[in-house]
């Protein structure tokens, strides 16, 4: 029996979001070199970097993990989103895991959403503003 989850994230950022929407979307690769103890490489396997169904696999180190397939590996489905909205004078941006565990021994992705929260520390601290 399949167990659905969700798991919700929050940072407080100074950025707005376009210029993380433009990281992700646009320029994955400046991420490696924002934060390389994080992420090592980013490649384009299928389409054009920022448009929609493109395939970009990253290649990162997590804990003991380096890299690997949630989907395939642990899960039998898992969802990111990452979404950033205003709060008062500041940002908040918002990861939002939406997963299906095959059982009760897959454990819930906690580290990995503290991963991700750091990883958007990093990219919040990186420069003023915006990215070049």
């Amino acid at each position: 029996m399949a167990l659905s989850g969700k798991l919700i994230g929050y940072v407080e950022i100074s950025k707005k979001g376009d210029v993380f929407h433009d990281l992700f979307r646009h320029k994955p690769h400046e991420i490696v070199a924002i934060a390389p103890n994080k992420v090592h490489d980013c490649e384009l396997h299928d389409g054009e970097r920022g448009a929609v169904g493109s395939v970009i696999s990253w290649h990162y180190t997590h804990g003991n993990r380096i890299g690997g397939d949630l989907v395939e590996e642990l899960y039998k489905s898992f969802t990111i989103i990452l979404h950033v909205e205003q709060k008062g004078d500041g940002q908040v941006a918002t990861w939002t895991f939406e997963f299906e565990k095959p059982d009760v021994s897959v454990p819930y992705p906690t580290s990995l959403m503290d991963y991700l929260c750091d990883l958007v520390k990093d990219l919040d601290a990186h420069g003023h503003g915006s990215t070049n």
